[in-house]
C-alpha cells in the first residue's frame, strides 16, 4: 500500500476504514496514533481526527489510557441488532405505506428498476451506500424522525458485516428485485406483502453477510496488515 506525501484526515480515514472494513486489519487488533503517523508520515493530529471519525461509526473503539482498538466480531450482539432492525423496518414501512406518497414510491423504484431490467453490476461500496439510502427513505417517507435516528444508528454498527452483502454480484441482482418488490408492494398499499418482502430481505441478507464474515476472519487471519513496515 502506498501513501502519499500530503495525507489529509479524509484521506487516513478512508484508507483506515478500506482496511477495517476488507478485515486486512484484524478485528480486536490496537491501532496506537504514533505507529499511524509515522505510517502516513503525518503528525498525530490528522490521526486522531480519522479515529474519531472512525469511532462514530463505531468501526474502532478509543479506550482511555489504553488506545485504539478496532471493533471486535460478535456474533450475538450482531444477532440483537438484526432483530431489533427487523422491527424498526416493519414501523417504517407501517407509516410509510399511509403517509408515503406514490410520487416519492415512484422516485424509489426508478432506481432500483434500473438493475432489474439491465442487469448491471455494480461497486460495493455504491450498492451499499444506495441501500442504507433506500431503507432511510422509507422510514423518512413515514416522517418520524426519531425512526429515522434509530435506523441510522442500526446501520452504523452492523455496517462492518453488511457490506459484504454488496461484494457478491448475484446479490446485488437480488437486492435490486427485492427493494423493487417492496416498493411495488407499497404502491399497492399493499402492507402485509411488503412487510413479508422486507422480514425476507433482511434475513436473506443477514445470513449472506454473516457466512461471508466468517470466511473474510478467516482467509486474513495469519496475514494481518500492521502499520510497522510489516504484514
Amino acid at each position: 500500500m502506498n501513501t502519499a506525501k500530503s495525507e489529509t484526515p479524509q484521506s487516513i480515514y478512508l484508507k483506515l476504514r478500506n482496511l477495517i472494513l476488507n478485515f486486512e486489519v484484524q478485528p480486536n487488533s490496537r491501532l496506537t496514533e504514533t505507529e499511524l503517523a509515522a505510517y502516513f508520515k503525518v503528525s498525530r493530529t490528522p490521526i486522531r481526527e480519522a479515529l474519531q471519525r472512525l469511532e462514530s461509526e463505531d468501526l474502532i473503539s478509543i479506550r482511555p489510557k489504553q488506545g485504539c482498538f478496532v471493533r471486535g466480531i460478535d456474533f450475538d450482539e450482531f444477532n440483537d441488532y438484526y432483530q431489533i432492525r427487523i422491527n424498526l423496518e416493519i414501523l417504517s414501512l407501517e407509516t410509510a405505506c399511509a403517509r408515503m406518497p406514490d410520487e416519492a414510491l415512484e422516485n424509489l423504484c426508478a432506481v432500483w428498476k434500473k438493475n432489474v431490467s439491465t442487469g448491471e453490476p455494480g461497486d460495493a461500496e455504491r450498492i451499499a451506500n444506495l441501500d442504507e439510502a433506500f431503507h432511510i427513505k422509507l422510514a423518512e417517507g413515514g416522517g418520524n424522525r426519531l425512526l429515522v435516528k434509530m435506523l441510522r444508528d442500526i446501520n452504523n454498527r452492523i455496517r462492518i458485516v453488511r457490506r459484504l452483502d454488496f461484494t457478491d454480484q448475484e446479490r446485488i441482482a437480488k437486492t435490486y428485485e427485492e427493494h423493487y418488490c417492496i416498493l411495488q408492494a407499497l404502491l399497492r398499499r399493499d402492507l402485509e406483502s411488503a412487510k413479508n418482502a422486507m422480514i425476507e430481505h433482511i434475513k436473506k441478507s443477514e445470513d449472506f453477510t454473516k457466512k461471508l464474515t466468517m470466511i473474510n476472519l478467516g482467509m486474513n487471519k495469519n496475514r494481518n496488515f500492521t502499520f510497522n513496515g510489516t504484514a
